[in-house]
């Protein structure tokens, strides 16, 4: 995570927070080694937002869940479902 804001609530009193996370790893494309490097946003409700607003900026995770469309509809959302530290 590299960048979390205050946890907030939804107007059905859901609490939910906002994140950006960061992934980093070198792959091999045609045989050659490529370090790839990626900014997501990401949104958390319920327990996992309290949860993650609970968590360090330098915390390394597994994070799991599924890509939807922004509120304003640029860009992608991962909302998380489930993560693990690693």
């Amino acid at each position: 995570m590299v960048q979390v804001q205050n946890l907030r609530y939804t107007p059905a009193g859901i609490p939910a927070i906002n994140l950006v996370l960061e992934h980093e790893s070198v792959v091999t494309e045609l045989d050659t080694p490529r370090t790839v490097k990626l900014q997501l946003r990401a949104v958390a409700f319920g327990a996992m937002a309290e949860t993650m607003a609970r968590q360090g900026l330098s915390m390394q995770a597994e994070f799991e869940g599924f890509l939807g469309n922004a509120r304003n509809g640029k860009g992608v959302v991962f909302h998380i479902q489930a993560f693990s530290k690693t």
